[in-house]
């Protein structure tokens, strides 16, 4: 936090009984889980907002048969509009891995095995005396965070920062991470299955929850940040390629923007 930051409250905003229940179903699930709790004096307060969750593109035609790129809505997501407190937050430049060096490491192997982690952000807790400025309102009261939420400006740097620490040793040798995709690699079989031992007895002892409806085991391909990586080096995901060559023309400004899921890495 930079010196001196005054304080930032801000109203709660209004919501419609649909998107309330989703709130409320939300706050409940963490409270639960332990992740947030009731606070009633923080000096920092944000606003809750419901967007849609997307996923991903389909071309429909309109009712003058024109076809339009339209994003796909499978329900909705509570986020935190933390955008004022991290206008006075000083900013973690913990880098990033390059996306491209990522892939040119990863790729030429004979075998592989994807780990996901399971809520990542929520995995890193929060300093007690920090704890209050993560503070959010909605109808049903004042919450704050135990655990690092969506939305802080150094919540990707400090994610990145904590997996490094955990496989240092490992990284560039037998596996890659990039926030909380794990990709581990082997020369064969047993190769690759030892490495997997290696880094799960890793995340035992570091009380690391994974994904296991994301996670792949021992496979020869798999996508790695939007492209296909294989003992064959790097692809591009046809899938993606094929749903941009279906966009139409761009008839107006605001359709000359490619949707955030078409994106080229």
């Amino acid at each position: 936090m930079e010196k001196e930051a005054k304080p930032i409250r801000q109203p709660q905003r209004r919501l419609n009984p649909h998107l309330q229940e989703v709130v409320r179903a939300k706050v409940l699930k963490l409270l639960q889980a332990g992740i947030i709790y009731l606070i009633s004096d923080s000096p920092w307060v944000s606003p809750t907002q419901v967007v849609p969750k997307k996923s991903g593109i389909t071309v429909v035609q309109n009712e003058n048969g024109e076809e339009i790129a339209t994003c796909l809505t499978s329900g909705w997501r509570v986020c935190i509009d933390y955008r004022k407190l991290n206008v006075v937050t000083r900013k973690d430049h913990f880098p990033l891995p390059f996306i491209d060096q990522v892939l040119e490491r990863v790729s030429g192997h004979p075998f592989y095995c994807f780990l996901d982690g399971y809520s990542g952000y929520f995995q890193i807790e929060i300093d007690v005396e920090d704890q209050e400025k993560t503070t959010f309102t909605c109808p049903f009261g004042t919450y704050a965070y135990r655990r690092m939420p969506f939305g802080l400006c150094n919540a990707p740097a400090t994610f990145q920062r904590c997996m490094l620490s955990i496989f240092s040793d490992m990284v560039e040798r037998i596996m890659e991470v990039f926030m909380d995709d794990i990709t581990i690699y082997g020369g064969t079989f047993e190769e690759c299955l030892v490495n997997l031992e290696t880094v799960l007895n890793i995340c035992i002892e570091k009380d690391l929850m994974l994904n296991w409806e994301k996670c792949h085991f021992m496979v020869h391909q798999g996508i790695v940040l939007g492209h296909i990586i294989s003992e064959k080096g790097i692809e591009v995901d046809k899938a993606k390629v094929e749903l941009i060559v279906k966009l139409p023309s761009p008839t107006t400004v605001k359709g000359e923007t490619i949707p955030w899921p078409c994106r080229v890495l």
